[in-house]
């Protein structure tokens, strides 16, 4: 069932109707929204919902057990179950994602050196989002054990925050206290909140079907086909690439979030318009943010306390294994591996120059928007953050090779395009970019309407809104990218 479907919506508005009627009832109304949680998930990945439910309840029996050595003082037992959690996690993550790629790599460089050994691959069916739910599970043990929460005393709140549905299939990953905490209460009906979910609700659609399914039309007619295109057409669908990304994932976060606040309920913001970022760094605090964070918290920092004895390069170093696990987190495939690697090394220069630890106020003219030496520096990491783009989207090294190889012998042809496609792509582009442009530089300007106009302004929003997704949205029901991780 995808998020952008007639079948979520209807499924949607039936919860939404019998969860408010529930609103005086905490405890059924907690209830209610677990078992339309498992529900949903079942319709997408049946078989595997009993895992999820088993690891649920691991993972609570493991939070209990935590804190109540914690408060018997019994420090060893706490540190050896709060490792049997990591490992729980890590390893489920390590059998269904990356045990086959592992292995089959181990084989391949035993054999380069002389060595005689074979491995058939394992047929495994990955569960669909794993790799959120697996970080809420490791976190909640992670945070008992350092002391940020206590356990969490009834499973019914605890399995909500890790199967919620509109985040279970690519997030945002939330920290459990926030989430848990508004559990603790009966959400009632605020129909303030109910439309604010909702323009968010109609913004992720539009990010979706009109700008990223839009663009895809064209990406995917280049990329999947570089042999036979020029240069210019794979450069200019490189370029793009990262906006499709930026407007597909987004759009799913903006959805996800919106009918989170449609519920009664915050969850973490996951983007905050990443191509204004002057640096790679600063793009990384704006790109995936639940993500970023969570691995700054868990990876970065433990490493980098390890290797302080090192200095800067201990930092250096600590960055570079938090960005690789970003990479191989999206899957198992040496593109992956290199796509975090690639950023890594991208933060070095940072580091060495102090730019890192500096977070230098963008320069705005009269306007209020960024003066040329600040866009330039945008314009630069946008193309940095396309080299690593386009690594991420190849099935594998050798295909970024071949790519590589066409753009530097592909001049003799012209530019591949579709007018059709290409001018509802970047019409619907252009307004993305405006609305990103006025809320990142020009949040409180407030645009000439006429009197009337002015009283009926968000419902002119919401009309318009609507229309361009009728006009220029893709209805096919495209899976966002980001289901596959």
């Amino acid at each position: 069932m995808v998020v952008n479907s007639l079948a979520f919506l209807w499924f949607f508005l039936v919860v939404l109707v019998f969860y408010y009627l529930l609103q005086q009832r905490r405890w059924w109304q907690n209830l209610f929204l677990l078992v339309c949680s498992y529900w949903f998930y079942a319709q997408i990945d049946l078989w595997m919902t009993g895992l999820l439910a088993l690891m649920t309840v691991a993972f609570w029996l493991l939070g209990a057990g935590i804190g109540r050595a914690l408060d018997r003082e019994r420090m060893r037992l706490a540190a050896w179950l709060t490792n049997i959690g990591v490992v729980a996690g890590v390893g489920a993550l390590f059998y269904f994602k990356y045990l086959n790629f592992f292995a089959s790599s181990f084989v391949a460089a035993a054999n380069a050196v002389g060595m005689h050994l074979s491995w058939t691959t394992i047929e495994i069916l990955v569960p669909v989002g794993l790799s959120f739910f697996s970080f809420k599970l490791m976190s909640y043990v992670l945070d008992i054990y350092h002391g940020k929460m206590p356990p969490e005393r009834g499973i019914l709140d605890f399995a909500n925050y890790i199967a919620f549905f509109p985040t279970i299939l690519s997030g945002p990953i939330d920290r459990p206290k926030p989430f848990l905490k508004q559990l603790r209460e009966a959400r009632l009906f605020q129909s303030d909140a109910l439309m604010a979910g909702f323009r968010r609700v109609l913004w992720g659609m539009f990010m979706k079907m009109c700008v990223a399914d839009r663009l895809d039309l064209y990406i995917s007619a280049v990329l999947d086909n570089y042999p036979h295109h020029s240069t210019v057409s794979i450069l200019l669908a490189s370029l793009l690439y990262p906006l499709q990304m930026y407007a597909d994932f987004g759009g799913y976060s903006e959805m996800a979030i919106g009918v989170a606040q449609m519920m009664g309920l915050k969850v973490a913001e996951n983007f905050r318009r990443p191509f204004f970022a002057t640096n790679v760094a600063e793009y990384w605090r704006r790109w995936h943010m639940s993500l970023t964070s969570w691995l700054t918290d868990y990876v970065f920092m433990p490493c980098n306390i390890k290797l302080r004895d090192w200095g800067l390069w201990g930092t250096c170093a600590a960055i570079i294994l938090n960005m690789l696990f970003v990479g191989l987190w999206h899957g198992a495939n040496w593109t992956f591996f290199f796509f975090g690697l690639y950023h890594g090394l991208l933060f070095v220069p940072l580091m060495l120059s102090g730019q890192f630890f500096r977070k230098q106020k963008v320069q705005v003219g009269q306007h209020g928007l960024p003066t040329w030496p600040f866009v330039l520096r945008m314009t630069g990491t946008y193309l940095l953050v396309t080299v690593g783009q386009l690594v991420f989207r190849s099935p594998s090294m050798g295909e970024v090779c071949h790519i590589v190889q066409r753009v530097f012998t592909g001049w003799h042809g012209g530019l591949f395009i579709d007018m059709s496609t290409m001018v509802n792509a970047l019409i619907c582009l252009l307004i993305l970019v405006c609305a990103d442009v006025k809320d990142e530089w020009l949040p409180k300007k407030r645009w000439w309407l006429p009197s009337w106009a002015e009283r009926w302004r968000w419902e002119l929003a919401v009309a318009s809104e609507l229309i361009v997704i009728l006009l220029f949205g893709i209805f096919d029901n495209n899976q966002f990218i980001y289901f596959q991780f």
